[in-house]
């Protein structure tokens, strides 16, 4: 990639975070307060994300190397990664800043068309990982809990939400997904145009792109589970995060627990997916998944605080990485 297009990515995510910052909800002197009371378990929080990255990058690695050699090594994956997630916790509207940066980064390697289909076959497998995640967590709350007439009502309507969004991943990755992208976009008003004059002129790269997708998922089905695997597993890991973190104020909440918390508050803050960060519908999300297993909703907002730390470090780190290690060829 260009500087010149790597700078523009900084930029936007510098003011972004600048942003975030002035208008954070909190005293920064109860902020760091708060920072002092996590003592060990904040340097223990970030270190954990060292590995969940580490899983993502492997699920994205294995997605590449199904298509050949990929020509640059593991840890310029790992770079990638991190910023593209950084990117993508202070983009609106999400997926819309780390995705086309890591397009833009592989295409000298493997080509636009391979670059193209193995980032979107990696960001379906991230999604897809979180409705089965959720899924799980919903029988593992039926399996804990005892559940009333209004609970049985909202754990069936999160099933059957994510069985449908489930059903829809599964038809895309049979017959992929950029062409029902673009015929998508054809229909909206401002857009229509430019749309359609984009899917002509690349019509056969869009279609080689969703050959490349449904390829994996038809022959390469080792690979295919192995990417969703490890995804779902990034997904159980991180929860650990939270049992980190509640760990600071009590020693009665079970792993089981903070799986169902990560999961509840997820799900709210993603159906929040318009505010960067998802600001507000993460912390509302914690409190009501706290609250649902009778803790102290304090709890939840307390957990979110330093998840929010913890996402800002890592935005930060992101950032900084993109202009790290860039002397390859453009």
């Amino acid at each position: 990639m260009k500087n010149k297009y790597r700078n523009i990515f900084l930029a936007f995510g510098i003011v972004a975070v600048l942003i975030m910052m002035f208008t954070f909800d909190m005293d920064y002197q109860e902020l760091w307060t708060n920072l002092k009371r996590a003592g060990i378990y904040l340097p223990l929080v970030l270190i954990l994300w060292l590995s969940v990255y580490l899983i993502n990058t492997v699920s994205w690695y294995i997605i590449i190397r199904s298509g050949g050699k990929p020509g640059f090594s593991f840890a310029r994956l790992y770079k990638f990664t991190v910023t593209g997630f950084a990117l993508n916790y202070v983009t609106p509207v999400g997926l819309m800043g780390g995705e086309p940066y890591r397009i833009m980064e592989l295409k000298p390697y493997i080509g636009v068309e391979r670059a193209t289909s193995s980032v979107i076959l990696y960001v379906m497998m991230h999604i897809f990982s979180h409705f089965c995640f959720w899924l799980t967590s919903v029988l593992l709350y039926i399996c804990l809990y005892p559940v009333g007439w209004g609970m049985g009502i909202i754990l069936g309507a999160i099933t059957i939400f994510c069985l449908l969004i489930a059903l829809l991943f599964i038809k895309g990755y049979q017959h992929g997904m950029a062409v029902a992208f673009v015929r998508l976009g054809s229909r909206l008003p401002f857009l229509k145009k430019k749309v359609i004059h984009f899917a002509e002129v690349h019509r056969e790269q869009l279609e080689n792109i969703d050959q490349q997708i449904s390829l994996l998922h038809r022959q390469k089905k080792q690979t295919f589970y192995a990417a969703l695997s490890l995804e779902y597993m990034a997904r159980v890991v991180s929860c650990l995060e939270i049992w980190l973190i509640l760990n600071v104020l009590t020693t009665h909440v079970s792993f089981a627990d903070c799986c169902l918390i990560a999961a509840f508050s997820s799900l709210l803050a993603n159906l929040l997916f318009f505010l960067p960060m998802q600001l507000g519908g993460r912390e509302g999300g914690f409190a009501l998944a706290v609250g649902g297993l009778s803790l102290s909703g304090a709890y939840g907002v307390y957990a979110a605080l330093i998840t929010r730390v913890r996402e800002m470090v890592w935005i930060v780190i992101g950032l900084a990485l993109m202009k790290v290690g860039n002397k390859v060829k453009e």
